[in-house]
């Protein structure tokens, strides 16, 4: 070994004969790294080259084993290529990641075992990953060096940067056949285009799916395969995308070879060399399969969430039903709800009246205003329209579009000498499909519920069982509301039958009264008043409340109102005739009818008189100088409890008026009855002078300020009775109240 490291001399054991100065003359400046070794599998002498890809120097190597100077993966594969060439006297190449060790390994004309994988007459590639000739690998080329006499003197070795030779090849041959498999088995299109959009490179995938030719596709023809709806969008943002360098991220339809469109998700990146995008780098995946589910699940979501609405929607209308007393209220909820749930232009409602066989459009709205139902047209059974033939053959009928109206209607419209049907049904105006349901109550037509849209439209299944359902709720409260109606109807005519058709014109004396029955829930209730003269030409004054609703409050109404008016006649004072009513209720009423009655007799010249109260609201009295009052005196019990019944004197100055009410009219559910009281007489206060002389405006004050606010439901009963003032009255006359005690048989 020599010390002179400007030319080495490294150990020359064994090649006396090759010339000590042809390495360092021939291979010393070699690009590749160069070494031979002896027998032993020591380094005889390395070029710099070889030195420099182990960080060392020349001198480390001469006489030392691989294992002194490589890693030990490397050195350990070394010597077992050492053994091989040495023993079989073949020469082998491996290739490995440089410093990693067991990347790969590669044998030509023999066998080598890398990473425990053995290949014989091609190469292998250890770990799954091949190499492919990119900085960091190196290909070792070992060969056994022979003397002049033949003799093995030792091995050769070049080792080449980046990788080379067959094997590397090989193994990039075999890499990108498993890549293109794996695109082709994905589905997948890779692309290369150019910074400025244009293909560059041929795609056989692009090809194959598209059936482009080359040249259609290279450039920007590729555009051409895409969908004409999505083509501008793509271009615009691909040509978005080139310009400032953001990664492509898309969605299209591609047409295919067959001319059918598939979709397909397009990524592309951008490829950037010293700072400058180079090229762009795509792939197409096909998520045909993946949209179609996508859509699968969308449209069985918007199922479940229609019907699941449809289900609120039925139990909203099953609340909202409870609540509707009259058939136009029926017939606002069925219609609001039918028409909301699944989309309709219009809805209507006909009644059929069974003596005339004519049908009557309960909402006319809800027709159009031309066409063959229009609201123009009167129908019969015999009229051609949808509502007759869900009402003739007792089951929905469902026409999609304008063409299948005629279809359907084609006989009947044929049957029509002048014509007049034919041109009926060439017009639907804006209504381009209809439905009709038949009502049905025990098995009978009550009439026809109609569903009109401005579109062609079928019917679902699921839409079908919606609206038989909502026609059937339709039908039972319809005759619900028809009965109602009909009890109301009786009740309100005997009511009204029994209150006086108008008030007796009194001299000295002026009347007024009001009877307001609530409208939200059409109940008829108890409330009356009324005003006779007696035989004495007094006056008799009473107002009453039978509690509870419908015609049995009406009719126990009418019955205390007549016995009242009979007792009257006989003995009119109000402890005689309460107590009168006391037994009369006690022998004809039920035990749990509650009655109250207020009842005074009064002179009308004198304005003076008696007053029994029987479990009634007290009289409310204005007396001009002083605040207004309620009646002090106590009320007694409603008709029919044992009780002794009192009277007390009454007197109603000029200018004073006294009113009469019932419970309507100071307590709701929102109000109790002490605070209606308190506020009636707060709202008294309030009213002027002009007001507490008339009657009619006092009366309206009272309604609409204690009425306002508050939803009226209960009936309401107000009667005002006022004494003109004249000159002769002082001004500070108060009504003055005495009390006495009369049992039911004392005669006046």
């Amino acid at each position: 070994m020599s010390a002179d490291t400007s030319v080495p001399k490294q150990r020359e054991a064994g090649l006396d004969d090759f010339g000590s100065w042809l390495p360092d003359a021939v291979l010393r400046d070699a690009p590749a790294g160069i070494a031979f070794l002896d027998t032993d599998m020591r380094f005889v002498w390395v070029n710099p080259a070889l030195a420099r890809m182990y960080g060392r120097d020349e001198a480390d190597f001469g006489g030392q084993p691989p294992g002194a100077v490589w890693p030990a993966v490397e050195a350990t594969r070394a010597e077992a290529a050492l053994q091989r060439v040495l023993g079989d006297g073949c020469p082998a190449t491996e290739t490995f990641a440089a410093g990693a060790g067991g990347s790969g390994s590669a044998v030509s004309g023999g066998s080598a075992v890398s990473g425990g994988s053995a290949v014989s007459g091609g190469s292998a590639v250890s770990g799954g990953s091949a190499a492919r000739g990119i900085p960091g690998t190196r290909t070792f080329h070992w060969f056994p060096v022979h003397g002049p006499d033949g003799a093995l003197g030792g091995a050769g070795l070049i080792v080449v940067p980046g990788g080379a030779g067959l094997a590397t090849e090989d193994a990039l041959r075999r890499s990108e056949e498993r890549y293109r498999a794996l695109v082709q088995g994905g589905a997948q299109i890779i692309w290369v285009a150019s910074p400025d959009g244009e293909m560059l490179e041929d795609s056989a995938e692009w090809r194959w799916i598209t059936g482009q030719s080359a040249e259609e596709y290279l450039g920007s023809g590729w555009l051409d395969s895409i969908h004409p709806e999505d083509r501008e969008r793509v271009e615009r943002d691909w040509r978005e995308c080139l310009r400032t360098g953001r990664i492509f991220d898309d969605r299209f339809r591609m047409r295919t070879r067959g001319g059918a469109y598939r979709h397909y998700d397009v990524r592309a990146v951008p490829i950037e060399r010293d700072g400058k995008i180079a090229e762009w780098v795509g792939a197409c995946t096909d998520v045909t399969s993946q949209r179609e589910a996508e859509e699968m699940r969308a449209r069985l979501t918007e199922q479940l969430s229609a019907a699941a609405l449809r289900t609120a929607r039925l139990q909203q209308a099953t609340s909202m039903l409870a609540e509707a007393l009259t058939v136009e209220q029926v017939v606002e909820v069925i219609t609001e709800v039918g028409r909301t749930a699944i989309g309709a232009l219009r809805s209507a409602v006909a009644l059929l009246d069974a003596e005339s066989l004519r049908l009557r459009v309960v909402n006319p709205d809800g027709l159009a205003p031309a066409g063959p139902d229009s609201v123009g047209v009167r129908l019969t059974l015999d009229t051609p329209s949808v509502m007759t033939r869900a009402i003739a053959t007792r089951r929905p009928v469902l026409i999609h579009d304008p063409a299948e109206m005629r279809r359907q209607f084609e006989a009947d419209a044929d049957a029509d000498a002048d014509g007049a049907v034919v041109r009926r049904f060439e017009d639907t105006g804006d209504e381009r499909s209809w439905v009709g349901l038949p009502l049905l109550a025990a098995g009978a037509p009550l009439g026809a519920l109609r569903f009109s849209f401005n579109r062609p439209r079928r019917i679902t299944e699921e839409e079908r069982v919606f609206l038989e359902a909502l026609a059937g709720q339709c039908a039972l409260a319809v005759e619900r509301a028809a009965m109602y109606e009909r009890e109301h109807a009786t009740a309100e005519t005997l009511q009204r039958s029994l209150l006086p058709d108008k008030l007796p014109l009194v001299p000295g004396i002026d009347l007024d009264a009001r009877y307001l029955p609530v409208t939200r829930n059409m109940e008829i209730g108890g409330d009356w008043y009324d005003v006779f003269r007696l035989p004495d030409r007094r006056l008799a004054v009473t107002v009453g409340d039978v509690m509870g609703k419908g015609l049995q409050a009406a009719a126990g109404m009418g019955r205390v109102r007549n016995a009242l008016r009979a007792l009257a006649l006989t003995d009119p004072r109000p402890a005689a005739v309460l107590a009168g009513l006391d037994r009369l209720f006690s022998a004809t009423e039920l035990e749990e009818q509650v009655t109250t009655v207020s009842y005074l007799v009064i002179d009308p010249e004198t304005g003076e008189g008696q007053a029994g109260n029987a479990g009634h609201l007290p009289t409310l009295l204005l007396t001009p100088g002083a605040p207004p009052a309620l009646d002090p005196a106590e009320a007694g019990t409603p008709l029919g409890w044992a009780s002794p019944r009192r009277q007390h004197a009454f007197r109603l100055p000029p200018g004073s008026t006294a009113v009469f009410y019932s419970d309507g009219l100071v307590e709701n559910r929102v109000r109790g009855l002490d605070a209606g009281l308190d506020e009636l007489v707060s709202v008294a206060a309030g009213a002027t002078d002009d007001l507490l002389s008339d009657p009619g405006r006092l009366l309206q004050y009272l309604l609409d300020h204690m009425l306002a606010g508050h939803e009226q439901d209960d009936d309401v009963t107000v009667l005002v009775m006022h004494v003109p003032a004249v000159p002769a009255v002082p001004a500070n006359g108060t009504a003055a109240l005495e009390h006495s005690t009369v049992q039911p048989w004392v005669q006046r």
